[in-house]
């Protein structure tokens, strides 16, 4: 790729901010107030006054405007603002690109990338729609039983699952190893709620093949990340943590309607794949530490595979929970508790987390971790993905 057309090393999160994580509908402020509370804490984080934001990018339809962030705020001055398409975390990853490239092309210098849901305010997410009429793509669904998100990503994983002959064993290993994570993060909704083997078999099947720990949490809260140009990394307190690459996009006829996309059992990423690594000048074997958006572990399966760390015969060996615990696992992953543990920002933790590794700073600490990927909202279109590095990877 060549090196004018790429965002490798170019802009540095110098910033990350979380708001308390609350299980949905249960937090005492509304969802623009913590947006704010997000911001300002990875502000503090950054060590600037909120003032030097001029610019913001979230997704996911995202209700906090930029113009009202910035006049709660007293920003100077508003450059930028921008939403990556789609709605779930499939533009967790794609919103950090979409700010990298305002600041690397001169539009922009100090960028906010947020996410904020207050479930109690605006309506749950994890639930099929409750109308009288459905019309458009939803009419040849929701009336013969295909209503949820589960449901609808349930389809893609059993036929992954059945046209490669993976066990149910492969998405317990993800769920074991968020939650063996989640007992080492006090921010984790699910710290001090342990899960074991026998726990994750003896729960509730929600739609075959994922069990009730197979699924996100659903919460409230906020969380941010400030971005500015790579040159500046060095002007802060915190180890110096590069965007290597970010990708967004999908395959041919991925958003073909009614579940008739050509390639069906896919987590959308295969075209996206060669362009990440190409960009951070990296392959999956330079990756220290992954961070793979859990909607439902399925999800996961399919993008690790698609991500080149498995091949598809390997994947019953391979998806173990000791391969994937951190300090010494062949793959750490999801090492805050991710989205089934930690909280669901719409994956935007997970993005926080992949920083946190770089600088030293997890509670499951990968040692030395210089190379730290996301994965951003597997089964969508657009998903997104990018990778992270630390100095030394320039």
């Amino acid at each position: 790729m060549p090196e004018s057309r790429s965002l490798r090393g170019s802009v540095a999160v110098v910033g990350v901010g979380e708001t308390p994580y609350y299980k949905r509908g249960e937090s005492p402020d509304p969802e623009f107030k913590l947006a704010l509370d997000a911001i300002i804490r990875a502000c503090e984080d950054a060590g600037i006054s909120p003032k030097d934001v001029d610019g913001f990018a979230s997704f996911s339809n995202d209700r906090s405007d930029p113009s009202r962030l910035a006049a709660a705020l007293g920003c100077n001055e508003l450059r930028f603002a921008n939403m990556q398409w789609g709605g779930g975390g499939g533009g967790g990853s794609g919103a950090i690109g979409n700010a990298a490239a305002a600041i690397a092309t001169g539009m922009a210098d100090c960028v906010v990338v947020f996410r904020a849901l207050a479930q109690g305010q605006f309506g749950r997410f994890g639930q099929g729609p409750r109308r009288n009429a459905i019309a458009g793509e939803f009419a040849h669904t929701i009336p013969y039983g295909l209503m949820s998100p589960g449901q609808m990503f349930a389809m893609k994983v059993q036929r992954f699952m059945h046209d490669h002959g993976v066990e149910q064993s492969a998405l317990r290993a993800i769920s074991l190893a968020s939650y063996h994570h989640a007992q080492n993060n006090p921010r984790a909704v699910m710290h001090g709620r342990p899960l074991d083997e026998t726990g994750y078999d003896e729960s509730r099947w929600i739609v075959e093949p994922f069990h009730l720990y197979d699924c996100c949490l659903e919460n409230d809260g906020a969380a941010a990340l400030v971005l500015v140009a790579g040159e500046r990394a060095a002007d802060f307190d915190h180890p110096s943590c590069y965007l290597l690459s970010a990708v967004a996009g999908s395959h041919y006829r991925a958003g073909a309607p009614v579940h008739n996309t050509p390639d069906y059992a896919t987590s959308t990423f295969k075209t996206l794949v060669p362009r990440l690594y190409e960009m951070a000048e990296v392959d999956s074997s330079d990756v220290d530490v992954l961070q793979s958006y859990e909607n439902f572990t399925g999800g996961v399966l399919m993008s690790i595979v698609e991500h080149g760390f498995c091949a598809l015969d390997e994947v019953n060996d391979f998806f173990k929970k000791d391969n994937f615990l951190a300090p010494g696992g062949a793959l750490p992953l999801n090492t805050s508790g991710g989205n089934l543990a930690e909280c669901y920002m719409h994956g935007l933790g997970l993005n926080i987390e992949a920083v946190r590794q770089i600088r030293g700073q997890s509670t499951s600490q990968v040692p030395d971790a210089k190379v730290s990927m996301v994965i951003s909202g597997p089964m969508v279109t657009p998903v997104s993905a990018c990778i992270f590095g630390a100095e030394e990877t320039l």
